[in-house]
Parts: C-alpha cells; structure tokens; sequence
C-alpha cells in the first residue's frame, strides 16, 4: 500500500466519514461519557486500541472465515479483544475502570467497531484495515475530546478534572475559580445533545464553504499546446 492510499484512508476516517459528527455512530457512549475530556479522551483511546487490533485480527484471517457465520466470528474476535482491554484497565487505571464503568465492555455492541471490521477489515489487507481502524478510532477521540472540553468548560468551569487518575501528580484545571455555580444542562445528556449537534453544524458548515470555494476557484489553466517541430 503506497502513502497516497494511507493519507487517504486516514483523512476519511479522521474527517470525510468520522463516525461521531458524520455517520452518527455509537451515540450511547459518545453522550454518556463525555462529561469531561479526561472520560472521553480515556474511552476514546480504548476504542482505537480495540477497532485496530480486530481490524488487522480479521483483515488476516478474512479468508479463512466462512461467509454464512462472519458476524458471530467477527463479535468474537472484538469480544476477546475488548476483554483484554477492560481487564488491562481494570489492572493498571483501577480508579479510572470504576468511573467508565460499563461503557468499555459495551464496546463489543459498539456499531462503528462492527460497521468497520464488516465494510472494510472483511475486504482489505492488513496494515490498511489497521489504519482504517486506528484513523476512525481517532476520528471518534477528536470528538469525544472536543465535547468533553466543552461540556466540563460550561458545565462544571473546569477542564482535565480527573486527571489525577491516570496522572497522580496532576490536577485538573479550574478556569472559573471555586466561585463558578456552572450550568447544569451542559453536564446532562440535554447538553450532550446539543453540543453533538453544534459540532455536527459546524463541520458542515465548513465542508459547505469548502465546495463554494471550489466552485468559485477559476479553472486551471490549458497545457499549452506542443510547438511543431
């Protein structure tokens, strides 16, 4: 696979098909857990580590799996992929496993891992199937981050809370002081959904400026002509 290919793998999954903001993908854990960026940023980076290891699990075995039973083989191999995670979690971020709670075993049911592994892992080499996984998986962090922030920002005035426990010797950040009664709808799923849906209008309104840009632009140039010899 040459680097042209790559790029193009991982500007669709990052950006033209991210499956936060444009496939509108795995709602559940995308609303319920980005109360604030530590949370989200954590779930985040655990669904890239589990979309790529069984995209590049089921990329090398596509052959050897029989079309008629591809879906249970499929949540299989995501099952014992995301059970290595949550007991890796559970070993090494013990307080950090308790406050995700269900929602990192509930990444087998996860739609985008599914949708992911079936539209592309089942039909691809390897080392692009693991590059489709790891750019959607970062696709979904950006946006779990950038909801994160602004729903712990408005809601709570605070940014990183929680960051203690990853980091021990860190703290999170008060923005607003010990003063800021924040703003209780943003922590809710109201907040959650409304966020969703200003990033969801704001990355349209950007892919729309983009095309009348395009339109507008003048055409390049003709090659001129060869001269006669």
């Amino acid at each position: 696979m040459d680097l042209k290919a790559c790029r193009e793998i991982a500007w669709n999954g990052i950006w033209k098909q991210n499956t936060g903001i444009v496939q509108i993908l795995g709602l559940c854990p995308i609303l319920a857990i980005s109360t604030n960026v530590v949370n989200a940023v954590s779930l985040g980076l655990a669904t890239i580590l589990v979309m790529a290891l069984s995209n590049l699990t089921i990329a090398a075995l596509r052959n050897f799996i029989p079309y008629e039973i591809r879906i249970p083989v499929f949540i299989l191999i995501i099952a014992a992929l995301v059970t290595v995670v949550d007991l890796s979690f559970n070993a090494w971020l013990h307080e950090l496993y308790l406050v995700l709670g269900i929602f990192i075993p509930l990444i087998v049911t996860n739609c985008i891992v599914l949708a992911r592994v079936e539209a592309f892992a089942a039909k691809n080499e390897p080392i692009g199937s693991t590059i489709d996984g790891i750019a959607m998986g970062i696709g979904l962090t950006l946006v779990l981050a950038v909801l994160g922030a602004i729903r712990e920002v408005v809601g709570s005035g605070t940014l990183f809370s929680g960051i203690e426990m990853i980091f021990p010797s860190a703290q999170g950040i008060a923005l607003f002081g010990d003063d800021y009664p924040g703003f209780l709808v943003a922590v809710l799923p109201p907040g959650a959904f409304i966020t969703l849906g200003f990033l969801i209008a704001g990355r349209n309104w950007l892919e729309a400026r983009k095309q009348v840009r395009s339109r507008l632009q003048p055409p390049a140039p003709a090659n001129d002509a060869a001269e006669p010899a």
